[in-house]
């Protein structure tokens, strides 16, 4: 595959872009997301969201969908933060440890929406090419996003998942996999989550690294987070 392994993520300068404002770039999960899904939402919604298309939805393959986010993030004219859902979550963290990123890099943060516990068994066929699930930590800031009543994952496993990621965590309450079907229309709270990940200066300095929101409704104790309910 395109993407050489690297054993770390290195520190370097800031990477130039013509245009400084982030574009947010959306990472479907398995059979992708149809209209009524947020991610759907967001992009026929926000001027700055934009989908990458893996293809092979139905039968998804690590390495090429991999690549696809390797070659949408270095076609992007400006820094990127990333929503992904599901399986795409995975798929961002094995781009994330094959392609040896650095911070700052391309990557200004990413919004991880109900990653899948691939260690369940009997694995779906579909999800098998992806697993194990990478557990290193991610050298850019963000926000993982599970449910309490997820068929996909526990929430222990959810916030075990987050500190091998150095993710802060956040709860949605029940809201199955959060997606579709879980009638989020254009989720407003996941949006609030994504705001602080565009704009981390809003979070202040000190929080710019891992930027978690400090609104009344939202608990950032312990690292953790509960976002409406």
């Amino acid at each position: 595959m395109p993407i050489p392994p690297s054993a770390s993520a290195r520190p370097g300068p800031p990477a130039a872009f013509p245009d400084p404002t982030p574009v947010v770039l959306t990472v479907p999960g398995l059979r992708g997301s149809g209209p009524s899904h947020w991610q759907s939402r967001w992009e026929a919604g926000r001027r700055d969201t934009r989908r990458i298309e893996l293809g092979m939805w139905d039968r998804p393959r690590r390495n090429p969908w991999v690549t696809r986010i390797d070659q949408a993030v270095r076609a992007s004219s400006a820094p990127v933060v990333f929503a992904a859902h599901s399986l795409g979550c995975i798929a961002l963290a094995w781009w994330s440890e094959l392609a040896g990123l650095d911070w700052p890099g391309p990557v200004r943060g990413a919004l991880l929406v109900a990653p899948p516990d691939l260690g369940f068994r009997p694995l779906a066929a579909e999800l098998a090419d992806f697993a194990p699930t990478p557990r290193r930590a991610l050298p850019f800031p963000a926000i993982l996003v599970a449910s309490e009543d997820d068929p996909w994952i526990s929430i222990a496993a959810a916030r075990s998942l987050a500190a091998d990621w150095g993710a802060r965590f956040a709860c949605v309450g029940a809201a199955g996999h959060i997606n579709a079907a879980s009638g989020l229309g254009d989720w407003p709270e996941g949006q609030m989550l994504l705001q602080r990940l565009i704009d981390p200066a809003a979070a202040g300095p000190e929080r710019a690294r891992l930027p978690l929101p400090a609104d009344p409704a939202i608990d950032a104790s312990e690292g953790s987070a509960m976002v409406g309910g």
